[in-house]
């Protein structure tokens, strides 16, 4: 016994030290700002673990203050009021980030510090001035040597204290206004081919749309495909679904306008809620198929799902294997998250 005992320490004195990620974010801003166009804060987040970390660009994380997307949660300190958001809601798959190299690479011990200007972004009209507190989006998406993806979570402090009064509302407006409606589609930096391809996607996102409303409005009760992507059967969640699938089949998808101007290799697309009718595709759009899962009809009723006026959904979880635990673990968050609904118009693989 005393050598097999032996044996086993000796081995596990000659293993080497497992590695092991490790994450911190912190805030820091000013105390108190008296205008909300010098909204500004900083960021800095720490690799604390004795591994090399590759974080997607997530671009409702820290780590892309390019975009405009809503990276802080902002609450009243006392009164609990949320200020209005004024920017852009987005449409990325992690895969798809993964296969673009679309991360940033962390060693251990290092930091990366990165500024943030909300100027715009927010709007405190109505929620009034007062204390704040700012809460960062603290999960990444890490990518293995091996490419398979996996969650980490930073460790952070207390939500960023901040004092808001003075100029509660933006001068500088992040969202054109949105043009008016006309018979056919509108389009902006588009070749012609390009123009091709949303037309074939507009006449397949119409469909799926349709459909989803039709299926939903012959339903009464838990189905695969609704439990799948929505959870448990609640009547009034399941008519929160169809309302929104049914604003989006009648919202002129074909008279949308759309904007070819984007870019970015790991994000499919992206709207301002309040500019209805204006979607800007991306460079990771162009790489998907017509129809299928994350594909260019798919990705059109993700982003008209966006729209304040369709039902003003949000992006609490990508990707299927995401939005399947979402529709488990918080089905109330899964009826007002924009790529369930898009994996639920999509079917695919098929459900019935």
């Amino acid at each position: 016994m005393k050598s097999v005992a032996a044996a086993v320490l000796l081995s596990a004195l000659a293993s080497p030290i497992l590695a092991a990620p490790g994450l911190s974010l912190t805030v820091s801003a000013p105390s108190a700002i008296e205008d909300v166009d010098a909204l500004k804060v900083t960021t800095t987040l720490t690799n604390t673990g004795t591994e090399t970390l590759k974080l997607l660009n997530d671009p409702n994380s820290v780590l892309t203050p390019q975009w405009k997307t809503r990276t802080f949660d902002i609450t009243g300190q006392s009164s609990g009021a949320v200020p209005s958001f004024k920017g852009v809601k987005v449409k990325w798959v992690p895969t798809q980030a993964a296969a673009a190299h679309d991360y940033t690479t962390l060693a251990p011990g290092q930091t990366l510090t990165l500024q943030h200007d909300l100027a715009g972004r927010f709007n405190f009209t109505s929620s009034g001035p007062g204390a704040y507190r700012f809460s960062p989006s603290n999960t990444f998406t890490t990518v293995s040597a091996t490419g398979e993806l996996s969650s980490i979570q930073a460790a952070t402090t207390a939500p960023l204290p901040l004092t808001v009064t003075g100029k509660l509302a933006p001068t500088t407006l992040l969202a054109p206004e949105a043009p008016p409606l006309g018979k056919r589609a509108t389009f902006r930096s588009c070749s012609a081919s390009q123009q091709t391809s949303i037309n074939t996607a507009v006449t397949s996102a119409q469909t799926y749309a349709t459909n989803a409303y039709n299926y939903l409005a012959g339903i009464s009760s838990g189905t695969t495909r609704y439990t799948t992507w929505f959870g448990p059967y609640d009547a009034t969640r399941k008519s929160t679904v169809q309302t929104h699938f049914n604003n989006i089949r009648n919202s002129g998808i074909s008279s949308y306008t759309y904007d070819c101007s984007c870019t970015d290799s790991g994000t499919y697309a992206y709207v301002y809620p309040d500019t209805f009718g204006v979607v800007y595709f991306c460079g990771a759009f162009w790489n998907a198929p017509n129809t299928g899962t994350d594909s260019r009809a798919g990705t059109i009723n993700h982003e008209a799902s966006h729209f304040t006026r369709n039902g003003g959904t949000q992006d609490y979880q990508y990707g299927q294997s995401g939005c399947r635990s979402l529709a488990t673990s918080n089905p109330a968050r899964a009826v007002m998250n924009a790529d369930s609904h898009e994996y639920f118009a999509e079917n695919n693989p098929s459900q019935s």
